[in-house]
């Protein structure tokens, strides 16, 4: 896994003041209320401000923090996705066989570590983790709530009891009913972070959650943009076919499905279930056309709407999965409705989702495919048009006859990359990602002092200096 820096380099800060320079024809829209940017540009220090209470001299490696957790992670994950077929196990497995940046679990991990013992119901939570038959044991969350022969129907790969199809199927004897766990705790509410601070099996069920989740759009996104490459190797579709990749992915977002009943919390459902509603909806907007204002294409002037769609696609695409993954984890460790500590996980993740994937866009105008792991170039080859391009329209009027015809005619790519080359694009879209990064972290000095603070105060930082 290759390593975030923390330290913030003098490019760093030349690129956050050369994304402000003002151009003449420049009409902003961004994520903080379609306000201009300014015309000059803030400090190193004023992008990212101290918190108000001291920060430990040296920051923690947000992997280092929870590095024993995400190696367990892969190898538990592997485990759920077996399969009768065992082409589909092989697929289903295919993308976590390669190194990733984990980023999503890694966020699930780093909230439950910053929040666990502040919930209202933290000590039920606890008291879950630790009694047989509350349903919260590490053991107990690979149990299938259902009769393993119903719920597994015929799957020779899974651990349990599958029934055979050789005869008619008997009717079955109901097993006693489950034996009731151990009275209740007495309720003790402190609002002090737990000692140790560990993510309890039911967050570390969910980080695998969030990766299967992810890893499936990632199946389903190679179909779609016929992607060549994933990660430096050949890509699902290329190596398996278009057929057996969507349906991996469908297996994989069946398998998460299983697994998030088995947590037993309604909320947590119904945030992770409105992720994948989100995945297939921000599909839709990017395959639709670019939106734009009457007359947009022939006066220049990138309507408010064309960003909106953009930003909106990001979130839904990117940032969601990351803000309910990361509020889901703060609801698994007892946080109840009224209480800010889900709010702040929320608005972290979404900002935080936001700044990684325009930082993506960045990269696939300024990395190569050694470092990125498939071509770059590849959005505008695939007719989007993402902020650097958007931002290059407002500069060159013509940019914006390549974005209406998805750059489909012969040097339509080449000439819109030099297009972005000669405006601001790449900076003002850069300066886009350090005001969302710079949310993300006055938000976390709502949390208590901890080392996973520490970590997700690095990630801010991290996610915009990256370059892979």
């Amino acid at each position: 896994m290759k390593r975030w820096s923390a330290s913030t380099s003098s490019r760093f800060a030349r690129s956050a003041a050369a994304a402000t320079t003002r151009h003449p024809r420049s009409k902003y829209y961004s994520a903080r209320a379609d306000k201009p940017a300014p015309a000059h540009a803030p400090s190193a220090a004023a992008v990212f401000p101290p918190p108000s209470s001291p920060a430990p001299s040296r920051q923690p490696d947000p992997h280092d923090l929870v590095k024993p957790e995400l190696d367990d992670l892969r190898g538990r994950l592997l485990n759920l996705l077996g399969s009768a077929h065992p082409t589909l196990t092989h697929i289903a497995k295919y993308y976590f066989m390669h190194p990733s940046k984990q980023l999503r679990p890694l966020l699930v991990l780093l909230f439950s570590r910053a929040t666990n013992g502040l919930g209202r119901d933290w000590d039920l939570k606890k008291w879950a983790s630790e009694n047989e038959g509350a349903r919260g044991l590490a053991a107990e969350l690979d149990e299938p709530l259902s009769r393993p022969d119903v719920l597994n129907d015929w799957n020779p790969s899974m651990p349990d009891h599958t029934a055979s199809f050789s005869t008619v199927f008997p009717l079955v004897s109901p097993k006693p009913y489950p034996r009731a766990a151990p009275p209740l705790p007495r309720r003790r509410y402190t609002s002090e972070l737990a000692t140790p601070s560990a993510p309890l099996p039911t967050q570390l069920r969910l980080a695998q959650i969030v990766e299967m989740i992810h890893v499936a759009s990632l199946l389903h996104d190679d179909v779609i943009d016929a992607s060549d490459l994933r990660r430096g190797v050949p890509s699902a579709p290329a190596a398996f076919g278009n057929k057996f990749t969507i349906l991996a992915g469908d297996f994989l977002l069946g398998r998460a499905s299983a697994a998030l009943s088995r947590l037993g919390d309604s909320e947590v459902v119904e945030l992770i279930a409105s992720v994948i509603a989100n995945l297939v909806e921000g599909e839709i907007l990017q395959l639709s056309k670019v939106a734009q204002e009457s007359g947009a294409l022939v006066d220049a002037r990138v309507g408010r709407e064309s960003w909106n769609v953009y930003l909106k696609k990001t979130y839904l695409k990117t940032a969601s999965l990351m803000a309910k993954g990361s509020r889901a984890a703060v609801v698994l460790g007892g946080a109840k409705e009224g209480e800010l500590w889900k709010e702040v996980a929320y608005a972290y993740g979404r900002n935080l989702g936001i700044a990684f994937q325009l930082v993506d866009d960045i990269l696939d105008y300024e990395a190569g495919e050694g470092t990125l792991g498939k071509p770059g170039g590849a959005d505008l080859r695939l007719g989007l048009a993402t902020g650097p391009a958007l931002y290059a329209w407002e500069e060159h009027p013509e940019m914006g006859q390549l974005i209406a015809r998805k750059f489909e005619e012969d040097g339509d790519v080449e000439k819109a990359r030099d297009l972005v080359r000669r405006s601001s694009g790449v900076e003002r879209t850069r300066q886009l990602a350090i005001a969302h990064a710079d949310k993300a972290r006055e938000l976390l000095q709502h949390l208590p002092d901890s080392d996973a603070k520490s970590a997700l105060d690095a990630l801010t930082v991290r996610v915009v200096k990256r370059t892979w």
